[in-house]
């Protein structure tokens, strides 16, 4: 029995070793207690209970019920008896379906093991198994009790005023004694309290209503609608394994196996993330089994890195509540306060990442229940050339010395770490601890590029080719030339020469291959520009127009930029006019013919200072037109510039050499075209350049689609690290962009895996809607585990976590696997099956396997 006054659950303060004991007291049949009891002399108290008897037509009055226009009570009374009266003639005490008995909840809790294991051993550890016939529940049942001192008995009142109409009929059905004795067998102890004269024994749970009057709350359990088993049908269990691995801590009760772990959690304001991450959890094999026991004494309140204790009290005490028996929707309010007091970036209401809880949960989990009070201080070492396996125990040796917890027993592996130096080959080999495994999608590991190429054909026609490639994230610059060759058809007497535009410029060309590609942006403007291959220097020119502009109101015309510089080869170019001849093959005329155009250009001489030009010098001295000429209609003038875009000394002559250095690779030339020439000429060149990634809210991207397994290979393939994360080598005593190599090499019993669909960078947030094909039955791993030390390598799933929707809001829900190939979704409060089929989608973002090992 418990009080009925609300809940405390909620405000619990206190500590740990109060949180792990059940204190309500439950109504049982005393057959189920009987049989349990006897079986376990030694774990279950034998202490003998006290008998409490009402019979009909006794002295003590029948059971009555009494109506008035408010309310409706049930009401008998119930003495105290002698344990001998009950007593047989082989010296048993006699058990009928009208005897029920009162146990604490460690009792029951004990009991409910033992039936458990008896199943098992009947049923050849298979589960689950019930009829129609059973049909248990388990609920509150809200009492008051008048104590008769005098007659050593007390009157039970039942009203619909405290319980349901549905608990209320339910009652009356269950202490109906017209026909038959119906006997209590209090071993809990808390009725005998109630017979005290001092107060200070009444029960700490009871709630005086008024002088004589006590409000209590009993837990029934085992007992169906239409009290089907008054014939001892109460004595059978039943149990049900944790999703096939070794049974729970507690059984079912008949009828009860169809909803036990069952609960849903209340949605306290964005806190569904929590929700899912806990459901899966608290459907952990083995974590399940622990926290159902008195994990108390492991809980660890002295570790300075942990939690006082109060995140694993605060779990299990959450545990406990999600798997008692009838359990309605919990408010996990205590949980979530203790989560924001150590984690206060979970505080307030705002959605946040349910594997980021995961993160922290486990992690602090295993230091609240670390079961090293004092850690040594260990010096992790190189392997220096020893054999892995010893590097690797010894590793693992080292990290037990200092962390040892249930959930390093259930839940950590190891993996192998392989670094090398890019300059003196230096190899270091480490072997660290996993919680989990944090997988890249491979449409993560690639990106994709778009890059504008620029060609002119033979008959003298420009083409702009924009092509879209993939590359390796964080490949580099020849995998970018690879792709882009064989995405344009280059040939083999081709080249392509790659340049970032801005503002209309070239502002570097892209010429190591060794480059990062990382160094590229998503918004920068590439153009690759393809010509045949040959040793002659190249050519750059950049386009410009008068663009007049008011300052002031006064006209000041300036010198811009526009279009798309052009790059080719100087092979066969001697003077001007054979630059001009090869500058106009990439323009078309539109109404006059070229020749009429070669007439117009006009060649002077110029040796003017630098004047500015869009960020970029230009030499001059009429500060209107920013010390050009202003070309006049029909006019295109050339400029020899430096590779900054500052005008040198000299306007280019159309019958004049060249000066060219013989040391040049790029004459950088600057064009200023008059407004006639641009109205002339088709000017394709001067369409904007797409960016190298455009990203689009409103563009629906195409489902892609990724095995597991591919996933897995992603983040096991070596990769060179980022410039951001550089390692230390001891060989050459500097920091090096070293390539890293993960293996596998030690497998936890739980394995948790993280799809990482979330993309933050600098300008954007993206979550990755990538279908991900995970298996759920076998996850084979054997062939990824670098060390063959395990007994088995084969998984299979048991919950998902998930995530709808964009990256900015969503929900989360969870899918938890309930035995056989029956599966449930708990969304908030709400929990109801799905089938097997549903539960892979592209919501999919944590899965948590378990291990298996075949026959």
């Amino acid at each position: 029995m418990e009080c009925s006054s609300e809940d405390s659950s909620d405000n619990n303060t206190q500590g740990p070793d109060s949180n792990n004991k059940d204190q309500r007291v439950y109504f049982v049949p005393k057959r189920w207690w009987k049989d349990a009891q006897d079986a376990m002399p030694v774990d279950l108290d034998k202490k003998k209970g006290i008998v409490y008897a009402s019979s009909p037509g006794s002295s003590y009055g029948p059971m009555k019920i009494i109506n008035n226009i408010f309310n409706s009570d049930l009401v008998f009374n119930l003495q105290r008896e002698e344990e001998s009266r009950h007593v047989l003639e082989n010296g048993e005490v006699g058990v009928s379906g009208r005897d029920f008995a009162l146990v604490s909840g460690d009792m029951w809790l004990q009991a409910l093991k033992w039936h458990s294991d008896s199943k098992n051993a009947m049923k050849d550890d298979k589960g689950f198994s019930t009829t129609d016939s059973d049909i248990g529940d388990v609920y509150p049942l809200q009492l008051r009790l008048s104590v008769q001192r005098e007659t050593k008995s007390f009157e039970v009142r039942i009203s619909k005023k405290d319980n349901t109409v549905e608990l209320y009929k339910r009652a009356c059905k269950m202490f109906s004694v017209d026909s038959e004795m119906l006997r209590i067998w209090d071993f809990s102890g808390h009725i005998t309290l109630l017979f005290n004269d001092d107060e200070n024994h009444v029960p700490k749970d009871g709630q005086r209503q008024s002088d004589q009057e006590t409000l209590l709350e009993l837990q029934v359990y085992g007992l169906s609608d239409s009290m089907k088993g008054r014939e001892g049908n109460f004595s059978g269990s039943a149990s049900m394994k944790m999703n096939g691995a070794s049974s729970l801590s507690f059984s079912l009760g008949p009828g009860e196996a169809g909803s036990l772990g069952l609960t849903g959690l209340q949605n306290l304001g964005n806190t569904c993330f929590m929700n899912s991450a806990l459901q899966c959890l608290t459907h952990t094999p083995k974590l399940v089994d622990y926290f159902l026991e008195d994990y108390g004494r492991e809980i660890n309140p002295d570790n300075p890195l942990g939690m006082n204790g109060e995140i694993a009290s605060a779990f299990g005490d959450l545990l406990r509540k999600l798997w008692a028996p009838g359990a309605s929707p919990v408010a996990p309010r205590v949980f979530k306060s203790k989560l924001a007091r150590f984690a206060p970036q979970f505080s307030g209401f705002n959605q946040h990442d349910s594997q980021e809880l995961l993160a922290f949960l486990l992690d602090g989990l295993h230091e609240d229940l670390n079961r090293v009070k004092c850690k040594p201080y260990v010096e992790a070492k190189d392997g220096d050339g020893r054999p892995d396996e010893e590097v690797a125990d010894e590793y693992w040796h080292y990290h037990l010395a200092r962390n040892d917890s249930v959930i390093v027993d259930v839940c950590q592996g190891q993996y192998k770490s392989t670094l090398v130096c890019p300059v003196c080959r230096k190899v270091s080999v480490t072997f660290d601890p996993f919680m989990y495994l944090s997988l890249p999608l491979p449409s993560t590991t690639m990106r994709t590029m778009t890059l504008t190429v620029v060609s002119n054909n033979s008959d003298g026609m420009s083409q702009l080719s924009p092509h879209t490639i993939t590359v390796p994230k964080h490949g580099k610059f020849e995998d970018l030339t690879r792709a882009l060759s064989i995405a344009c058809s280059l040939g083999p007497d081709e080249t392509l020469s790659v340049a970032e535009v801005y503002n209309n410029r070239i502002i570097r060309f892209l010429e190591d291959p060794a480059d990062s590609l990382s160094l590229i942006r998503e918004a920068d403007k590439l153009v690759a520009y393809r010509f045949p291959k040959d040793n002659a220097p190249l050519v750059v020119l950049i386009n410009q127009r008068m663009e007049e502009q008011y300052i002031y109101g006064k006209l000041d015309p300036k010198w811009k930029a526009f279009g798309i510089p052009i790059v080719a080869s100087l092979r066969n170019i001697v003077n001007g006019s054979d630059l001009r001849n090869l500058y106009l093959k990439w323009f078309h005329p539109l109404q006059d013919s070229v020749e009429e155009a070669l007439e117009n250009c006009v060649v002077s001489e110029r040796t003017e200072e630098v004047a500015e030009i869009e960020g970029v010098t230009v030499a001059g001295s009429d500060p209107n037109v920013n010390g050009l000429d202003t070309p006049s209609d029909g006019e295109m003038e050339f400029y020899i510039t430096d590779d900054k875009g500052t005008v040198k000394n000299s306007k280019i002559l159309m019958n004049e050499p060249l000066a060219i250095n013989g040391e040049l690779n790029r004459l950088h030339v600057l064009v200023c075209w008059s407004e006639k020439e641009i109205n002339k000429y088709d000017t394709q060149l001067c369409s904007p350049l797409p960016e190298v990634c455009k990203f689009s809210f409103s563009a629906k991207r195409p489902q892609e689609s990724v095995s597991l397994y591919k996933c897995l290979e992603a983040f096991l393939q070596e990769e060179p690290l980022g410039p951001e994360d550089m390692w230390y080598c001891p060989g050459c005593k500097d920091h090096r962009q070293a390539s890293k190599k993960l293996d596998l090499w030690r497998l936890p019993e739980i394995l948790v895996i993280h799809l990482k669909r979330f993309q933050y960078s600098r300008f954007m947030k993206n979550k990755l809607e990538t279908y991900v094909d995970f298996p759920v039955d076998n996850l084979d791993l054997s062939a990824y585990i670098t060390h063959g030390n395990q007994k088995s390598y084969h998984y299979t799933l048991y919950a998902i976590s998930n995530h709808f929707g964009s990256m900015g809001g969503g929900h989360y829900t969870a899918f938890v696997h309930h035995g056989g190939d029956q599966w449930y979704d708990f969304d908030d409060s709400r929990v109801y099956p799905i089938s097997k089929e549903k539960i892979k989608s592209s919501a999919a973002y944590v899965l948590f396997y378990r291990r298996v090992f075949e026959d």
